[in-house]
């Protein structure tokens, strides 16, 4: 490892600040996918309304949009990356608190203004977060800083899904918000300390260098043709788990649980599958490399949703959601490893902010536009009919393996320079 042991490697600030910069990129997300179905439909708005409302968040799809922006302006204080990481975590908080005047049965036009807004800067503090990330990393600790990185994005839903969920089943929801609110302040005081990564004089001299060339240089150096095959399996290696995530707070709640029940056993659950997959996946990695993780990641992470299946034919039992949600971020957490180490080693290290901003916007299609579907599919068919479509829609990316990442071929783990 460089002349590091695996101590050095593992316990260092570098490693701490990916794991409070993951909790503060991902508390906003699941906020939005979380926390904001399950208050919507506590005011009983209808299923359709819900998952189209997943439509605002495509902020997360097009972030690749205005990357270059961040890439080539300088905020006058704290920097590149800091200045813009502190910009966008003040006004996450400020708009996460202003939910918690709001009332879904009267106010939802409103509310999804918010909403669409704090998608906007959470995604926004994404493409900062994300070149930061990578330019504070030296080459042998990519892996495990963003492994620290996913895991904390995933523990930081813990707060919206859970925390919140439980609060909000003895005082008001608007107590629930401001409980969230309070929790980017983690992201707010780490920005405040930690120190800045980019140099004077490094970011893009013209607005038109900043937005063409890392996009001349990803599809010069991948061919045409391979190119686009990267981004389409970018989009479709997790299009099944994200479409049946995509309503599972409101598919828990039909099923009969309370939001006490959620909070507590549900998110729980998922949270130790999630750690689990984070950690057992980033541990496997090392000897598995990226090609075979993704096959292998895949599929667990296809199996997984097949618990869902089997709880929406069972419905109220605590130990059955314990076992499906649990089961099904398990597979997440391993397919997220495996996919955001081949989005880190398929980026020029020059260009990383909009191009990680293009995988990551790729990888958010299904989440935003299939996802805003799901409402009404499951309207249509049902939940088990719905979890058995999810389950076919994550075989394509398993299938496109065959030309990404090839079982006995190496060449993706090759670091880009």
């Amino acid at each position: 490892m460089n002349n590091k042991t695996l101590r050095q490697a593992l316990l260092n600030k570098r490693m701490l600040i990916c794991i409070c910069t993951g909790f503060s990129s991902g508390l906003p997300l699941y906020l939005l996918i979380q926390f904001v179905p399950a208050w919507l439909r506590s005011a009983d708005i209808d299923l359709s309304t819900i998952g189209l409302i997943n439509l605002v968040l495509f902020p997360y799809t097009w972030k690749f949009i205005w990357s270059p922006v961040m890439d080539r302006f300088v905020v006058p204080v704290l920097g590149r990356r800091r200045g813009w990481m502190f910009i966008t975590q003040i006004a996450l908080i400020v708009l996460m608190s202003m939910l918690s005047f709001y009332d879904p049965a009267t106010d939802i036009s409103h509310i999804i203004v918010i909403v669409a807004a704090i998608a906007f800067f959470s995604a926004s503090q994404d493409i900062v977060i994300d070149a930061y990330r990578r330019e504070l990393l030296p080459d042998d600790e990519l892996g495990a800083g963003n492994g620290f990185y996913a895991q904390a994005y995933r523990i930081s839903s813990f707060v919206p899904g859970s925390l919140a969920m439980i609060l909000a089943g003895f005082y008001p929801w608007s107590v629930a918000h401001l409980s969230i609110a309070v929790f980017m302040l983690v992201g707010l005081v780490t920005t405040l300390m930690i120190k800045e990564t980019s140099k004077a004089g490094e970011e893009p001299q013209t607005l038109r260098s900043a937005v063409v060339e890392p996009f001349v240089e990803f599809f010069q150096r991948q061919g045409w043709q391979q190119a686009v095959l990267i981004l389409l399996f970018i989009m479709f290696y997790k299009l099944g788990d994200s479409m049946a995530t995509a309503l599972e707070t409101p598919f828990f709640l039909d099923m009969g649980f309370s939001t006490v029940e959620i909070g507590s056993i549900a998110k729980i659950a998922k949270t130790i599958g999630a750690t689990a997959g984070t950690i057992l996946g980033g541990i496997a990695m090392i000897k598995l490399g990226i090609n075979r993780s993704l096959w292998v990641f895949g599929v667990f992470q296809l199996i997984s949703i097949l618990g869902y299946v089997m709880l929406s034919m069972v419905g109220y039992n605590h130990l059955v959601l314990a076992i499906a949600s649990g089961f099904e971020y398990f597979g997440v957490g391993l397919g997220s490893v495996a996919l955001i180490a081949f989005m880190a080693k398929s980026t020029n290290r020059h260009f990383t902010a909009t191009q990680f901003a293009l995988f990551s916007s790729i990888a958010a299609v299904p989440r935003t536009f299939v996802s805003a579907t799901t409402g009404y599919v499951i309207e249509s068919v049902g939940y088990t009919q719905f979890f058995l479509i999810c389950f076919v829609c994550a075989i394509p990316g398993m299938l496109m393996l065959l030309k990404i990442a090839p079982w006995n071929e190496k060449k993706v783990d090759d670091a880009q320079p």
